[in-house]
């Protein structure tokens, strides 16, 4: 069994930050945490809209082969 060592919200999102400093430095850093996120759509709506996508034949052509 593996263990997950868990870190408090606040110790993973300062040590995360120093990273993305300290890697991207201030000005790309910044960028990157001012980048918009896409509103979330619900994770019904989003599996309804990609089964419509979908062509059944390739669909399982990809998934169990030809």
């Amino acid at each position: 069994m593996t263990m997950i060592k868990n870190i408090k919200d606040k110790d993973l999102i300062e040590k995360g930050t120093k990273i993305l400093f300290k890697e991207l430095g201030y000005a790309d850093a910044i960028r990157f945490l001012s980048i918009p996120r896409d509103e979330r759509e619900e994770s019904v709506k989003r599996h309804r809209k990609w089964q419509e996508s979908l062509d059944k034949n390739v669909f399982f052509d990809e998934v169990f082969g030809p």
